[in-house]
């Protein structure tokens, strides 16, 4: 597959069950508050819908801001306090965190699977812990077909929000050419400028402007990822 191809393979169908359609029905009105709008659509796609209203009349900072209004909005703020206080970023919550994510995220980004992976700690010794969550293939990216807003509306956001809120480091590097993701806990994320995702191209097939570009023969980076 060539640089900032999008695969042309069916879409994977998903059959949200009554949890599932909670999670998500929730996650919608808190974005639609602060959004001050709603959708007319219903379950997953009203949630993409969502996301794309907050991209829209935006620059990718806003939409970031925006996206960490919404997530400290789902924890009580006394709650984020405590954790990021008094709650230390060992290898034993780092796992326990990555434990929750594959259980409570499949419904946002799919199936996910532990992994084991090498961490360097404050004394700059790598420790092995299985902090390490892999995303077979992300729901969100899948339906949203953006890489912009992959990392404007999830990346970067969710990174900041458990790193500097909630205070367990994490690091999310996609892949956008079969669409999985890894997600380590523990792991302080590097400059965005030094990531490959900060110069990945559009997906074509998809985006207008990956169209354009791919008539010019000059694939560059997309223009709406943060700089």
């Amino acid at each position: 597959m060539n640089l900032g191809e999008k695969s042309t393979t069916a879409k994977t169908v998903y059959h949200d069950n009554f949890i599932d359609r909670l999670f998500i029905a929730f996650f919608c009105r808190k974005m639609a508050i602060a959004l001050g709008t709603t959708t007319t659509l219903k379950g997953y796609d009203a949630f993409v819908d969502l996301s794309q209203k907050m991209v829209q009349g935006r620059n990718p900072q806003e939409q970031q801001d925006l996206v960490e209004i919404v997530l400290k909005s789902l924890i009580p703020s006394p709650v984020l306090y405590f954790t990021r206080t008094f709650v230390p970023a060992n290898k034993w919550v780092c796992e326990a965190n990555a434990k929750f994510a594959k259980i409570l995220f499949p419904w946002l980004v799919g199936v996910c699977e532990l992994r084991e992976v090498e961490i360097e700690d404050q004394n700059n010794q790598t420790i092995v812990q299985n902090s390490g969550v892999h995303i077979k293939k992300c729901r969100y990216l899948e339906q949203s077909g953006c890489a912009a807003m992959c990392i404007n509306m999830c990346k970067l956001p969710t990174q900041k929000f458990f790193t500097e809120s909630f205070g367990i480091p994490v690091t999310l590097t996609p892949n956008f050419e079969d669409f999985s993701c890894e997600m380590v806990f523990g792991q302080n994320p590097p400059p965005f400028h030094e990531e490959d995702a900060s110069r990945q191209p559009c997906l074509r097939e998809v985006c207008d402007t990956a169209v354009t570009s791919s008539l010019s023969k000059n694939i560059s980076p997309c223009p709406k990822i943060a700089k």
